[in-house]
């Protein structure tokens, strides 16, 4: 499969050598995540028993985890405007 995946991705001019499968699943979890699908409805579509996996192995979510911590520093420490 993975020769066959490498195929794929090589005609649809990507580096077919620098992917592998797993990054498909991860992107899937990462995007449902990324538009509010509920976790544990993720979990059940990759066929998971519990959200543990989903969440800690699979979600791949640094844009939204960078965000809201910028938000919480910025409600922290307010912009301090110069007169």
């Amino acid at each position: 499969m993975r020769r066959d995946f490498r195929k794929v991705l090589d005609d649809a001019g990507l580096i077919g050598k620098e992917w592998a499968p797993r990054e498909l699943r991860h992107s899937f979890v990462s995007l449902l995540s990324d538009h509010d699908i509920p976790i544990e409805d993720i979990s059940r579509l990759v066929g998971h028993s519990n959200t543990v996996a989903t969440e800690t192995v699979y979600r791949q979510q640094i844009r939204p985890v960078i965000q809201e911590g910028a938000t919480a520093m910025d409600r922290i420490f307010p912009l301090f405007r110069e007169s």
